[in-house]
């Protein structure tokens, strides 16, 4: 059977996630120097990063250990106001404060749940839920949406637009049941609904939409199937040595990879300092890798769904929305889980458990070859390092996979599952911007939007990047037979330039090379980014997901690095009504060539609702790759051993006692 681990608590590294300790005592120190009330709260406490020179320079041996501090947001609920402060845990002193104007800090857990108790106590809020028929009040299943951004809105006050649900019972699926028309607006600072707007009843669905196994089968809910399946035997994945990983804190060693596992609480799972193992040199790929946005924009006008535009991530925090996972259900074979620990908003650490599952999974075929006149085959297995998470946003579960190969490869892939946010029908309506998925239910059209920042660190500090692009020669003398193509290498010199879309058409991928470091057949060293399944949005200019989602309409930025410059919305999106993030980080349009850069991919998810997503969704998924190319002399997967249970034509490649042959000497 399967073992879980922990690891102990580690902060030997200057990229070490705080510990619960930390944040205690950041918490005592803010508390001692600046007289805080309960008037402020604790937004997130998390680790303030060290310069990334002191980070490598320490790493090197070359500096002192990097000073150990935490950054700190803090909302002033009193004056409205949202503070920064970095306090010094070495010197135990607040070594910054600094009021931020005219910003809304990401929406707090406490507001979360004191948002539905705000709501159903509301009279106007009652009378609209009489006249649909609801007059047990507990039932109501209340989603604080974040407000977005209208110029309708007072400013200067905390919003929340909660969205009402209806429940048959306490653990039923409530998004069966929407409360179509009623939209609230409230005030986070005064506690209070500052307007519930009814826009005409329209009945409840009257279907139960479960899907736990014991609810299933009650009453009108009873699906096609009446039982659950029967012929699913056992599946068991055993590593009886153990696993190949090595674990010291958060320092992760796997096959030639090497990196650290990090957390924040906005970011959620974080990858550090990522290299391979080449030849006895550790070659360094990325310094640091995140998600450092999501936003998901509906696209039905309905007063209920317009509102639906959300930056999960900076609105909410997709850290603290983690899910403790389960050995066996979340993750399956010979895990190790990492705790992370997070803050409530009065400055106490809270500890997920099991936040964060690494294991391996074998992979398929790596590579294979048959002579076919000897009939001698090679085949070797590939395996991949599996580091995830899971963050449940509401009605909507998302997967964060990070994947490291055998041959050098990294891929990131989001899984999207959980429950739709639905609307109500009345009888014989048909929607003009959904799909009916039970009677007088229906699923909005809608996207969902992820970027990636990766700080790119192939070979060394300085890189280059280059689109490329598929090309068919003209026919001439250069391609007299008209089969001739080549590729057109295009160096994104400035930030200006560094603004770039997806074609498939022309195969486009992005080199990001070292132009100081040459392979042996004298080629910049590089690694490209692979798209996968990508998407535009299709909110047009004057819409909100235009004005404040800009990173979304184009798929690559590159910039040079600024360690200020770490989301690609900005810092504060909630309810902010312009395009922060990239779009201002690119004004300055610094050259690009040999420098220190970071690229930005943005990928989004088009969902057209279907039939088959309800009442839960089958996971779908999307992401991208980065793949070495000419990083590498050759396949660095060379070196795999053979496995026992391989032949090669009419011989084994295994010994008779089922141990594997030595694996020869290869080339280096």
């Amino acid at each position: 059977m399967s073992v879980s681990t922990r690891p102990a608590t580690s902060t030997a590294n200057p990229l070490a996630p705080l510990a619960p300790e930390e944040i205690r005592r950041t918490t005592e120190i803010l508390r001692a120097e600046r007289q805080i009330d309960q008037g402020l709260r604790f937004v997130t406490v998390t680790l303030h990063e060290p310069p990334k020179r002191e980070v490598l320079d320490h790493g090197r041996g070359d500096g002192p250990t990097p000073e150990r501090a935490a950054f700190v947001i803090l909302y002033d609920r009193r004056h409205q106001q949202t503070v920064e402060a970095v306090v010094s845990l070495d010197r135990g002193v607040v070594a910054s404060w600094e009021v931020i104007d005219d910003v809304q800090p990401s929406v707090m857990l406490e507001e979360f749940f004191s948002a539905e108790e705000i709501t159903r106590s509301d009279p106007r809020w009652q009378e609209a839920m009489r006249k649909r028929g609801v007059t047990d009040f507990s039932l109501a299943m209340i989603d604080p949406w974040a407000a977005g951004y209208d110029i309708d809105d007072p400013t200067g006050r905390r919003l929340l637009r909660p969205l009402t649900f209806v429940r048959s019972r306490e653990d039923d699926n409530g998004y069966a049941r929407p409360v179509e028309g009623l939209v609230v607006l409230l005030d986070m600072d005064k506690m209070e609904v500052i307007d519930v707007r009814d826009h005409g009843v329209v009945p409840l669905p009257s279907k139960a939409g479960n899907y736990a196994p014991e609810l299933m089968f009650d009453g009108d809910n009873r699906p096609a199937f009446t039982r659950l399946r029967e012929d699913v035997k056992p599946l068991e994945i055993t590593q009886p040595e153990g696993p190949s990983f090595t674990v010291d804190g958060h320092e992760v060693s796997w096959q030639k990879w090497r990196l650290r596992v990090g957390y924040t609480p906005r970011e959620g799972l974080v990858l550090h300092q990522v290299g391979y193992e080449d030849r006895g040199r550790l070659r360094p790929v990325l310094y640091r890798a995140s998600l450092s946005e999501m936003y998901i924009p509906y696209g039905d006008p309905a007063p209920t769904h317009r509102i639906k535009n959300v930056f999960d991530e900076g609105e909410y925090g997709v850290g603290v929305l983690l899910n403790p996972l389960t050995l066996g259900c979340d993750c399956l074979g010979e895990i190790f889980y990492f705790d992370v620990t997070a803050n409530d908003q009065e400055g106490r650490p809270v500890t997920i458990p099991n936040a964060i599952c690494m294991h391996e999974e074998d992979h398929g075929i790596a590579w294979k070859h048959t002579d076919f006149r000897t009939e001698k085959a090679e085949v070797r297995r590939a395996r991949r390092l599996v580091i995830s998470c899971i963050a449940t946003v509401g009605n909507y579960e998302y997967g964060f996979f990070w994947y490291l190969y055998t041959d050098g490869t990294l891929q990131f892939e989001v899984k999207l599952t959980g429950v739709l946010s639905t609307g109500a029908l009345a009888d014989g309506e048909e929607p003009r911007h959904g799909v009916v998925v039970a009677p007088g239910l229906y699923g909005p059209h809608h996207q969902h939007f992820f970027n990636v920042r990766l700080d790119m660190q192939v070979d060394g500090d300085r890189n280059s990047v280059y689109e490329v692009d598929a090309a068919a020669v003209p026919p001439g003398p250069d391609n007299p037979y008209g089969n001739a193509w080549v590729t057109k290498k295009t160096p994104l010199s400035r930030e200006s330039e560094a603004r770039r879309l997806i074609d498939p058409l022309v195969a486009r991928v992005w080199y990001v090379v070292n132009p100081n470091e040459v392979n042996e057949l004298g080629q910049p060293t590089g690694y490209k980014l692979m798209p996968g399944e990508n998407v535009l949005p299709l909110q047009q200019e004057g819409s909100q997901a235009f004005a404040r989602a800009q990173f979304a309409y184009k798929h690559l930025w590159v910039t040079r690095y600024d360690p200020r410059e770490n989301y690609a919305a900005g810092d504060y999106p909630n309810q902010h009504g312009s395009p922060g993030g990239l779009l201002e980080y690119q004004k300055a349009d610094r050259p690009l060539e040999n420098e220190d850069l970071v690229v930005w991919y943005s990928f989004g998810a088009h969902h057209v609702v279907r039939p088959e997503d309800w009442p839960v969704m089958p996971v779908t998924t999307i992401g991208f790759s980065l793949k070495p190319v000419g990083f590498f002399d050759g396949n660095p997967a060379l070196d795999t051993p053979r496995s026992a249970a391989c032949h090669t034509g009419n011989g084994q490649v295994g010994h008779g006692d089922g141990h594997p042959a030595p694996t020869p000497e290869v080339a280096q």
